[in-house]
């Protein structure tokens, strides 16, 4: 129980950090077009920062095992999410431009922001080494199926736009060095860690200033919103609870602990984004990702209990 409420501790610190981005928007300090500066800082600056400084490892027999349970739980709950997420679709009744956004609520979760501050959390530099493994099969997935969720079915996947992507390219980049018997020069090290710490603040105070972007009426709205409620509550509990079979697999604590708190994240802010571009129900999206954002506060303690629990 201790260890829960510790947990809780250093989750309200995050929040904390939110709310100054929050009030800072409201304020006027951060302007309309902070959130696209700040998120562009992060997704290619900090971001493959960090990704290239948890990944200047030495090479292990350990880490490769640990590397195929990371991919295998990864293809699992991303399979199992695409599939729930169309079968609840079809059994909803939803206005044009949502069904789209409502599929795309239910797969994708905030793995690059949220995900790995709790991630550092909870395992340090090793939960950033675990959750970029965990993402590269999510990375390639949001770039090829999630614009394809909106847009017609003859629509392809940009290659370029994957391969090119910042996260996948310092991941690739990261396992060629971890590969090899080399390793970056210490003062590359170091600027790395430096850089790379900045993505936990920085995102942090990006989701404060999403929420206060939402006018407090539209709130009102998305709690009248059943199918919202829907989305949002399998988002956080159902789906990550669907790794605990693993635990019979015999599977390495960390690794588990690590994919169930990062599946339970809330919906990624590239739904909005997706919407907003392919001409989709862009408040519907906003609303779900901030409805979510806002729980996770509270479901991803209990999906840290359950584990501890579980394991205990």
């Amino acid at each position: 129980m201790d260890s829960v409420i510790a947990f809780f501790g250093e989750m309200l610190v995050l929040y904390v950090i939110a709310l100054i981005g929050f009030l800072a928007r409201k304020t006027g300090v951060l302007n309309e077009n902070a959130n696209g500066v700040l998120t562009q800082v992060v997704l290619y600056i900090t971001l493959p920062a960090l990704i290239l400084f948890s990944l200047d490892i030495s090479f292990s027999v350990t880490f490769v095992k640990e590397f195929i349970w990371l991919i295998t739980m990864s293809l699992y709950i991303l399979t199992m999410s695409i599939f729930i997420a169309r079968w609840m679709s079809k059994r909803s009744i939803l206005a044009a431009g949502q069904t789209n956004v409502y599929e795309g609520l239910i797969i994708f979760g905030n793995q690059g922001f949220i995900g790995y501050a709790v991630s550092f959390i909870i395992l340090g530099e090793e939960g950033i080494i675990y959750l970029t493994i965990f993402n590269i099969c999510y990375l390639i997935l949001i770039w090829t199926y999630g614009i394809y969720l909106f847009t017609t079915n003859e629509a392809k996947p940009n290659v370029k736009a994957i391969l090119l992507n910042p996260g996948i390219l310092s991941t690739l980049l990261g396992l060629f060095v971890f590969v090899l018997p080399i390793s970056f020069p210490e003062m590359i090290t170091d600027a790395l860690e430096d850089v790379g710490k900045m993505t936990i603040p920085l995102s942090m105070i990006i989701i404060g200033s999403l929420i206060a972007n939402i006018k407090f009426t539209a709130y009102y709205q998305a709690l009248k919103n059943r199918y919202l409620w829907n989305a949002v509550l399998v988002r956080l509990l159902m789906i990550p609870l669907l790794l605990l079979p693993f635990m019979a697999l015999s599977v390495p604590f960390t690794l588990l602990f690590i994919a169930v708190l990062v599946s339970g994240m809330p919906a990624a802010p590239t739904i909005s984004l997706y919407a907003q571009k392919y001409g989709a129900d862009t408040s519907f999206a906003s609303l779900g990702v901030v409805l979510s954002t806002i729980l996770c506060l509270f479901t991803i303690p209990i999906l840290y209990w359950v584990v501890i629990w579980l394991y205990a």
